[in-house]
């Protein structure tokens, strides 16, 4: 590999590692990074989303790792940071993306359904950090930010699986957040709300009802973008995030509040309170 612009190896510049990094918010992480001057590793299950992330961030600054990577084996994860150390040396920044998912009501989701998801989210969140580790221990300040869901703490009807899972990965960040301090090593997460991407378009967002559901039960009103998800990811892994570890950024416009407690200004039967005085005129 060569630097993508001067074609000659760039050994002074920090490593990010993403998983799931060939698409979608993966991806977008990955270019977020490649803007911030790192170097890059992106891993998945897939050898054509590894082909599609390395040819999006071609050209981007830094160079590109790409590894066929399934998480949910601890042997190809170890294979994965293996990879890394050859390549660069060292890491700087691991990002746990990888995620599978999809909708069914609790009691239909098959065992092998459920182990598919909380195997590739929890299994694969405690596997890159664990393999990780050594080489983050040696990096001048390393973070490791990993990505849950505000489900992770509330309910998640419809994803009993992955919610479990993340709820899981959340009180592994939190762990280990505690665990890695003495090496210096901060572990964050953060919470992406609702976002539209080729995948969960094909696999979560499946009718144009569903859609505007789920935009009106949000109170900025909108969708994310990847990208915003990209730049807390990026905060939380900076300079400026130093003293910040143990700690979920939710990005969700607001999602996971809903209504709050009792949303009295959306009932249209309720007018402006009358007031007791009138103004000028003082109690006597």
């Amino acid at each position: 590999m060569t630097d993508a612009r001067t074609g000659v190896p760039s050994p002074s510049r920090p490593v990010a590692l993403v998983t799931g990094g060939g698409t979608g918010i993966g991806l977008a992480i990955a270019l977020g990074f490649a803007e911030d001057g790192y170097d890059l590793a992106i891993a998945s299950r897939s050898e054509a989303h590894l082909a599609e992330g390395a040819q999006a961030l071609a050209g981007r600054g830094g160079r590109v790792l790409t590894v066929p990577t399934d998480v949910r084996e601890a042997a190809q994860v170890d294979h994965l940071v293996e990879r890394v150390r050859t390549e660069y040396g060292r890491l700087d920044v691991l990002v746990n993306n990888a995620a599978g998912n999809f909708i069914s009501p609790a009691e239909k989701i098959s065992p092998n359904g459920w182990s598919a998801v909380v195997r590739i989210v929890l299994d694969g969140t405690f596997f890159c950090s664990r393999a990780a580790l050594p080489l983050l221990r040696a990096a001048p300040s390393p973070s490791v930010v990993n990505i849950v869901a505000s489900y992770a703490w509330m309910a998640g009807p419809g994803t009993a699986h992955s919610a479990s899972a993340k709820a899981g990965v959340l009180a592994l960040t939190r762990t280990l957040a505690v665990e890695w301090a003495h090496y210096g090593i901060r572990v964050n997460a953060v919470a992406p709300g609702h976002v539209r991407t080729q995948g969960t378009d094909e696999h979560l967002w499946l009718s144009a009802e569903l859609v505007e559901r789920i935009r009106q039960g949000v109170p900025l009103g909108r969708f994310g973008t990847a990208e915003e998800i990209a730049d807390a990811v990026r905060f939380l892994a900076s300079p400026r995030a130093s003293y910040i570890t143990g700690q979920v950024l939710a990005v969700d416009g607001g999602q996971w509040l809903g209504k709050g407690v009792l949303d009295l200004l959306e009932d249209p039967t309720i007018g402006t309170p009358r007031p007791t005085h009138r103004a000028g005129k003082s109690e006597k």
